[in-house]
């Protein structure tokens, strides 16, 4: 079995994979289940993970794929135990119903303000394109990454996880 080494959430993790092994099987294996398993053929996004600051559906890359890799996910986005500003949106916002979905959509999001910190409706639209939702109809999540968009361009106010105010 290949040996790997990758860093997921600031912790390092080296491990011998089947080299068939997807990425988020190996997640979960690590004790990272709020990365789901969802369709397994790309076409959902609930897996989506950032790989070096990429956002990237794990069940289509193999973990000997990720070797040497910064794998960040939902479990790493809350800081200090203070939410990240997109999970704050997505709680205010009720961009969430079942759920199911979230973790991948708050990690394409992530991807997409990393690279557009202020985009239109339609860029995030397009942004989540490969993430599906079959519960809210998308108004809530796209209204919750524009104010977290709004929130991270202007102070960092964080609210405390467990859903209070700052």
């Amino acid at each position: 079995m290949p040996d790997i080494r990758v860093t997921v959430d600031g912790v390092r993790y080296d491990d011998q994979v089947e080299a068939r092994r997807l990425l988020v099987h190996h997640l979960r294996r690590l004790g990272k289940v709020g990365t789901p398993v969802g369709c397994d053929t790309s076409n959902c996004g609930a897996c989506t993970v950032l790989m070096d600051g990429a956002s990237v559906k794990s069940c289509t890359v193999l973990a000997v794929q990720a070797d040497g890799s910064r794998i960040s996910t939902v479990e790493g986005m809350a800081a200090d135990g203070e939410w990240h500003p997109l999970q704050s949106a997505f709680h205010r916002r009720h961009a969430l119903q079942c759920g199911y979905c979230t973790p991948g959509m708050l990690m394409a999001a992530s991807d997409l303000l990393q690279d557009n910190p202020d985009p239109t409706e339609e860029e995030v639209r397009e942004g989540l394109e490969g993430n599906l939702c079959r519960c809210t109809g998308y108004a809530n999540i796209v209204a919750a990454v524009l104010d977290a968009a709004a929130e991270m361009r202007g102070a960092h106010t964080r609210t405390p996880v467990g859903g209070g105010t700052a």
